[in-house]
């Protein structure tokens, strides 16, 4: 059997792009085509050219994590996901923007904030990179945010994470922010006994 590769990890790769080209701008991301010079020869690529995002595994005192419903047009479903958001605003670093989320879909407010894990989300369609955030000591917040179009009904719970983990393996639940967050919560306290 081949000797493991110390430390297992994801290598930086940076081949000459040839051309790059805007093809769609849109409200909140743009669609690029890049035509890339590979091996011995040029592969065009088109992607969504992302921002990057945030979500957070809050958890309360009882162990129980927040879930928030809201409706998500490409997949026509209300589906449970983390509180998340864009990093959208110029210089902004991932935790404030953690911390702005939590508030802005949530009205709560923690005391505790630590990295979670971060990952990409769909590396062969788009550059978006998500850093999930652990949040504990949380209570509700001095103000409450006005929500519109799909965030104006979102659904809040507070839901045991041994609960939400188990709706995420038995495929009830199918978010991959999600499930990715709640698994690596539980990782992380397991590895804290």
């Amino acid at each position: 059997m081949p000797e493991p590769i110390e430390p297992l990890r994801d290598e930086p790769f940076e081949p000459e792009v040839l051309q790059s080209d805007l093809v769609y701008e849109g409200r909140v991301w743009d669609v690029r085509s890049d035509r890339v010079r590979y091996g011995d020869g040029e592969i065009v690529r088109q992607y969504v050219d992302h921002t990057g995002a945030v979500a957070i595994v809050a958890l309360d005192g009882e162990g129980r994590v927040l879930l928030i419903q809201q409706y998500r047009h490409p997949i026509r479903h209300r589906d449970w996901e983390l509180p998340a958001g864009l990093l959208d605003i110029e210089g902004e670093e991932p935790l404030e923007a953690a911390r702005r989320e939590l508030a802005e879909e949530a009205d709560l407010v923690a005391t505790h904030w630590e990295p979670l894990v971060s990952s990409w989300t769909t590396p062969g369609g788009n550059d978006e990179i998500i850093h999930v955030f652990l949040a504990t000591g949380v209570e509700p917040a001095d103000a409450t945010h006005d929500r519109e179009d799909e965030e104006a009904d979102i659904r809040v719970e507070w839901v045991p994470l041994a609960d939400a983990v188990s709706a995420v393996l038995d495929g009830r639940m199918r978010n991959g922010i999600l499930a990715i967050g709640v698994l690596a919560a539980s990782q992380r306290l397991r590895d804290r006994v």
